[in-house]
């Protein structure tokens, strides 16, 4: 093969390569949908008469949805160029005047969007899967499967109905040990959704992967690296054998886990306390253990669950006491949102974790 041929069957291989991609293909056919209805709203010839002007909008917010930041600032110079076109065709009345800044205006928010993407990195509608994508991998809610004998379910409700909560849940199941930990971020809003989303990901590679009585002297070590503003979490972590229900209790700043024994149908409190983590090194978090028997229940949750306004913490964690109990009698999936969703209304993130060995 000559030096031209081979030349040339690269030019061909990077041409239909470039053709594969997925944007391109989407300017390409909004192009095309743009002069279409550039073309019919400036006929003004029988039926076309009633082929507004405004149709222009249509490929302008598929544009804003579809395209990356920089094709589709281009694309938004082309659409405003065909609106004057059509408009230039046309004779046009106050109101249609009026219409047309208003587009122009749409075009301007369109525009200061595409530059908001590229100050964040996400281009487009693929890039913003990932970003779903990223959030369903770290799960931060997420029960890993439980042997037969045992029960666990788990619940997150971020504040304003957003996906992404300033509290979250992190487990891991480790041959016969489950490790769960729950997580309320300092803040509120984006920054602590952000700050949870970067936590859960740190965190969940340290279950398994340190000993039980190391886990938050390490969780602590990493927000102390990161040197936050606001950088502080509280947490409550659970360790325990499936094997035979032996389980350790930590605390770090946080309400205390509540035990229910079958034996009383009374809960208890978790005596283990111990620092806020990210605010001081070298420090220790004392474990309450014990161990679980045949219908006993652990439950792990975040203040939002217990506390409100003008209710103190007391009162909110006997409130979740009265409400949880059938939960440990049944175990039935999907019993921790039931439970959340039946607490009193609150403007905080609300996480809650039950586990339990079955009768």
């Amino acid at each position: 093969m000559s030096s031209h041929a081979f030349a040339g069957r690269l030019r061909s291989n990077a041409i239909r390569r470039r053709f594969r991609d997925p944007e391109l293909r989407a300017v390409l056919w909004l192009g095309l949908l743009t002069i279409l209805l550039t073309v019919l709203s400036a006929a003004q010839v029988g039926w076309l008469q009633v082929v507004p002007v405004a149709v222009l909008t249509v490929p302008l917010l598929l544009g804003a949805v579809l395209l990356g930041p920089r094709t589709l600032s281009w694309f938004v110079v082309f659409v405003m160029v065909m609106i004057v076109v059509s408009a230039s065709r046309v004779t046009l009345s106050d109101r249609d005047a009026a219409a047309i800044g208003v587009h122009f205006l749409l075009g301007a928010i369109v525009l200061s969007v595409a530059m908001r993407r590229t100050y964040l990195g996400v281009g487009g509608l693929s890039d913003e899967l990932m970003l779903l994508d990223l959030t369903h991998r770290l799960d931060q809610g997420a029960i890993p499967p439980m042997p037969p004998g045992w029960l666990a379910d788990s619940a997150v409700l971020p504040a304003g109905g957003t996906r992404f909560a300033g509290d979250f849940v992190v487990a891991a199941r480790v041959e016969d040990r489950l490790e769960v930990v729950v997580v309320d971020v300092s803040g509120k809003g984006e920054r602590a959704g952000t700050r949870a989303l970067q936590l859960s990901g740190a965190f969940g590679g340290l279950l398994g992967a340190v000993p039980p009585g190391d886990f938050l002297p390490a969780a602590n070590r990493y927000l102390l690296r990161q040197d936050w503003q606001e950088g502080f979490a509280t947490a409550v972590y659970l360790s325990i054998d499936l094997s035979d229900g032996a389980y350790e209790i930590r605390t770090a700043g946080h309400p205390p886990a509540l035990v229910r024994r079958a034996s009383t149908s009374r809960w208890e409190e978790a005596d283990s306390v111990g620092p806020v983590l990210g605010l001081m090194d070298d420090v220790d978090f004392d474990a309450c253990a014990g161990t679980l028997g045949v219908g006993d229940m652990v439950m792990l949750y975040t203040d939002g669950v217990v506390e409100a306004r003008g209710v103190d913490l007391e009162d909110g964690i006997s409130n979740l006491v009265a409400t949880a109990d059938h939960l440990a009698v049944t175990g039935r999936g999907g019993g921790a949102r039931r439970l959340l969703e039946g607490m009193s209304a609150s403007a905080d993130d609300r996480a809650l974790v039950a586990v339990g060995r079955r009768r």
